[in-house]
C-alpha cells in the first residue's frame, strides 16, 4: 500500500493523523441509493479530469488508492468526459476506467458500483454521437432519443470494458432548462421537438430489462424535470430514478430551496426518496481556498503563515498554474466568480479557528445532508485525493459545520453575482 507515515501539507497546524491513514482506519458510511439495493460509500470517485489534467498512469493511481486504499467503491464518470469536452480526447476516460478495470479482473468490477451518463441535448457537439460507433460515424446534434440512449450505453460498455452499468445518467435534460449557472427560465429559449419524456423513461426501463443497466438517475435536473420523469416511470411501470446529479455546495444550495429536494423526497418518491449525488461541492476546488493565494499575490496583500518555506510557495506556484480554473477559466466561470472567491475567504476563516481545511469542512457539510447519497470528490493528485477522503473519516465539531452552514445566510447564490445570464464571466 501507499501509507506513508507523515504528510506535507500547508496547514502545518493540523495534526500529521487527521492526513494519513493505513487501510485498516478507512471506515466510510455506506448509504443506500434511493429505493436501489446499491450501498455506495458516501464519497464517490468524480473522473472527468482523467486523460485531460490527468494521464492514465496517474489515473491508475488515483483509481489504485480511492478503491483499495481509501475504500471507495463508487466510481462515476461520462461519455462526455474528459472536460473540458472536445473531440480529440471525449470518451477516454471511460477507455482509461476500462483499462483499469480490465487490468484489475471480474472480482473488482464485481464490488465497484460503476455509474456513467449520455449526453443530453447538445447541437454544437456532434462528435459525442460520431464517436459511440468504432469506426466514428457521421456527426449529429446529441438527443435524448431512445436510439441515442442506446448506442451511448452500448459505447460506454464498450469503452468501459463491461456487461453492465450499475447506474446510468441522463447528463442532463433534453429540453430547455436554466443549467450550468444560468439564472433562470426565460420562455423564449424553449425549443420545439422535445424529446418526450415516456421516450426517454421508457429506454432506460428496456436497458435494465435488457440486463445493460441496473439503475438509471438523473443529472443537472430540476424540481419540474424530476416529478415528470417520476409520474412517467409510474405510468410506464418502469423503476423511478434512484439518483440525481446535481451541482451542490456551500456556494450552490438551490436544491433545498427549489423544490428538487421535495420532488425527490421519500414522501414523493417512496419509500426511500431519490438521492442526491453532489458534484461540484469544492466548486472545483475555490473552496480549498487554493485560489485565494494567487489573488493574495495579485493584490500584494499576504497573510501570515505559519511554517511556509519559499520552497513551498514555488511548488505551490507551480500547482496552481496547472489547476483547473486556471487552465480553463473559461470552463466553469461560476465556480470562481468574485463572490464565490469571497466565500471561499469567509470558509477559511472559519475553518482556520477550527484548525481543519477549507477543503474537508466544505466536504463533511455536504456529508451531513439528509438528502446525501454521495459526495462527488475529484483529484488531480494523490495529496488531494488524500485530504478530500479524510474529509469523511474524522469527526468535525459540530461547530464548525454549523457555522459553514450558515454562510448561505451571508451569500445568496454566490456565482450568480457578476456572472452574466448564460452563466459566463462579463
Amino acid at each position: 500500500g501507499m501509507h506513508t507515515s507523515s504528510c506535507v501539507h500547508s496547514w502545518s497546524q493540523i495534526s500529521a493523523e487527521s492526513f494519513c491513514y493505513t487501510s485498516r482506519a478507512m471506515v466510510l458510511k455506506q448509504v443506500q441509493l434511493g429505493n436501489s439495493d446499491l450501498l455506495v460509500s458516501i464519497v464517490c470517485l468524480g473522473t472527468m479530469t482523467f486523460g485531460e489534467q490527468n494521464n492514465e498512469h496517474e489515473s491508475f493511481a488515483i483509481l489504485d488508492y480511492a478503491v483499495k486504499e481509501a475504500g471507495i467503491n463508487f466510481i462515476d464518470t461520462a461519455e462526455l468526459y474528459p472536460v473540458p469536452s472536445k473531440p480529440e480526447t471525449c470518451g477516454s476516460t471511460e477507455d482509461i476506467l476500462g483499462r483499469w478495470l480490465a487490468r484489475e479482473g471480474p472480482e473488482m468490477r464485481k464490488k465497484i458500483v460503476l455509474a456513467s451518463k449520455v449526453a443530453g441535448y447538445s447541437e454544437g457537439r456532434g462528435y459525442l454521437p460520431a464517436n459511440r460507433k468504432v469506426p466514428k460515424q457521421t456527426e449529429e446534434a446529441a438527443r435524448l432519443t431512445r436510439a441515442q440512449i442506446f448506442e451511448a450505453c452500448d459505447a460506454s460498455l464498450r469503452r468501459l470494458q463491461t456487461d453492465y452499468l450499475d447506474l446510468y445518467q441522463l447528463h442532463w435534460p433534453d429540453r430547455y432548462t436554466p443549467n450550468f449557472g444560468e439564472l433562470g427560465y426565460e420562455q423564449r429559449k424553449a425549443r420545439e421537438g422535445d424529446v418526450p419524456f415516456a421516450e426517454q423513461v421508457q429506454a432506460m426501463g428496456d436497458l435494465i430489462r435488457m440486463g445493460k443497466i441496473r439503475h438509471w438517475g438523473l443529472s443537472n435536473e430540476n424540481a419540474y424535470g424530476v416529478t415528470m420523469m417520476v409520474q412517467t416511470a409510474l405510468q410506464l411501470g418502469v423503476p423511478p430514478p434512484v439518483s440525481i446529479q446535481n451541482d451542490f455546495s456551500l456556494a450552490h444550495r438551490s436544491f433545498e430551496s427549489d423544490g428538487t429536494w421535495e420532488a425527490c423526497s421519500p414522501k414523493a418518491v417512496p419509500p426511500a426518496g431519490i438521492s442526491l449525488l453532489a458534484y461540484g461541492p469544492l466548486c472545483g476546488g475555490t473552496l480549498s481556498g487554493k485560489y485565494l493565494k494567487a489573488e493574495e499575490k495579485k493584490t500584494g496583500t499576504k497573510r501570515a503563515r505559519e511554517g511556509e518555506e519559499g520552497g513551498e510557495e514555488s511548488k505551490e506556484a507551480g500547482e496552481l498554474e496547472e489547476a483547473r480554473h486556471s487552465k480553463f477559466a473559461e470552463f466553469q466561470p461560476r465556480y470562481h466568480a468574485p463572490r464565490t472567491m469571497e466565500l471561499a475567504a469567509r470558509l477559511s476563516e472559519i475553518a482556520g479557528q477550527h484548525n481543519i481545511s477549507p477543503a474537508q469542512l466544505a466536504l463533511a457539510w455536504a456529508a451531513s445532508k439528509e438528502y446525501m447519497g454521495s459526495v462527488i470528490i475529484g483529484a488531480t493528485s494523490l495529496s488531494q485525493l488524500k485530504e478530500n477522503v479524510g474529509a469523511f473519516t474524522t469527526e468535525f465539531p459540530a461547530d464548525a459545520i454549523d457555522q459553514a452552514d450558515q454562510l448561505h445566510l451571508e451569500f445568496e447564490r454566490p456565482f450568480f453575482n457578476s456572472v452574466c445570464r448564460m452563466g459566463r464571466a462579463f
